[in-house]
């Protein structure tokens, strides 16, 4: 299998902008720049590199763990994943240092123990986690309860 996406940057970077492309149609002409990067902190200018590696990742991560916990022999009701990536500029250079999932999930009929042990097992197995296994990678994971009155 193999996905395709385009990047066309014209321009400084700093005042440069640019388009990304996907295959899919999901992204069509969407807009990034330095602006959009490091001052926009609400995105409704457009993208950026790291906001599309979180959410890649979150929706990679949910898509293993309901694999994983299907084959445990539970059915997600749902998998609300937040992915934090961490960024920090050392000396000039940016890097990339870190990223937090931070799950919440209800899963009927699934003791917290075994939730956090096929919850460890999606993270670490996940394609998107092994791509990034040269960064930290924490995970925060909640299984909900429901209360029924």
């Amino acid at each position: 299998m193999k996905r395709k996406a385009t990047a066309n940057w014209q321009g400084t970077g700093m005042e440069g902008t640019g388009q990304l492309n996907t295959t899919s149609g999901v992204f069509n002409n969407q807009p990034y720049s330095f602006k959009t990067r490091f001052k926009n902190e609400d995105g409704t200018l457009g993208t950026n590199p790291e906001e599309l590696i979180a959410a890649a990742y979150a929706g990679c991560f949910n898509m293993a763990l309901s694999f994983q916990l299907q084959g445990a022999g539970f059915i997600p009701e749902n998998l609300h994943t937040e992915a934090i990536l961490t960024m920090e500029n050392s000396d000039g250079h940016f890097k990339i240092t870190g990223i937090e999932l931070d799950l919440e999930a209800t899963v009927p009929g699934l003791e917290e123990d075994k939730f956090l042990e096929v919850a460890a097992k999606a993270k670490n197995n996940c394609p998107v986690s092994q791509a990034l296994s040269a960064i930290d990678i924490m995970l925060k994971a909640t299984l909900q309860t429901k209360t029924f009155n």
